[in-house]
């Protein structure tokens, strides 16, 4: 059995056993995603003409699949990675009911422990997940004209909390690296689209 907190190299926490238990049992409570509609992550719902029909992309903690198969829907080949297996699962499933599982590959993955190797890609998605560990990685990953689309929990019009970042983070950490298309803070949700 392993010890309920692994640290990496670089000290940081990473994922407990019990967390990734947690998300399963959650998951597994909600269940499979509706087969209809497929729909765009709800703060890109008016930047779909912003996405590329074509391409590759990386859902990163993809969850049960809903942002991988909107995607896989407006053409891109895409990989979803998350911590649960559950999810991942039901990602697949997901696909697989729409007729989208060739344009799908889910995986388990510990982000604690890095992007995953691959090639670079069209599009980053990162919808209600954040380490700030990760953002050079997220952005290399794009290609040269790559879109990150990422939204998160956030204090502005929230209260504090572990998982809410604070007003102007997105924009400050991933603003120098990236031209800012549109960006948004407001009831407890922060959001960034930007291309490399």
């Amino acid at each position: 059995v392993r010890a309920a907190l692994h640290r990496t190299a670089r000290g940081a926490p990473i994922v407990t056993e019990a967390d990734r238990h947690r998300w399963d049992a959650r998951h597994r409570e909600a269940g499979a995603e509706p087969s209809a509609p497929v729909l765009a992550p709800a703060p890109f719902a008016d930047l779909v003409d912003r996405f590329p029909t074509s391409g590759t992309a990386l859902d990163l903690a993809c969850g049960r699949g809903s942002g991988a198969v909107w995607l896989a829907s407006r053409g891109l080949t895409v990989t979803g990675v998350d911590l649960s297996p559950v999810a991942v699962g039901l990602a697949q499933e997901h696909a697989t009911a729409l007729g989208l599982v060739d344009r799908c590959v889910f995986r388990v993955v510990d982000l604690d422990e890095g992007i995953p190797d691959g090639p670079a890609v069209d599009v980053v998605l990162c919808h209600l997940f954040r380490d700030s560990r990760l953002d050079a990685a997220v952005v290399d990953r794009l290609v040269p004209g790559g879109l990150l689309a990422i939204a998160v929990l956030s204090e502005v019009g929230a209260a504090a909390g572990r998982h809410r970042v604070p007003a102007g983070e997105l924009r400050r950490a991933f603003g120098p690296r990236l031209h800012v298309l549109a960006d948004g803070e407001a009831d407890g949700r922060a959001w960034l689209l930007g291309r490399r």
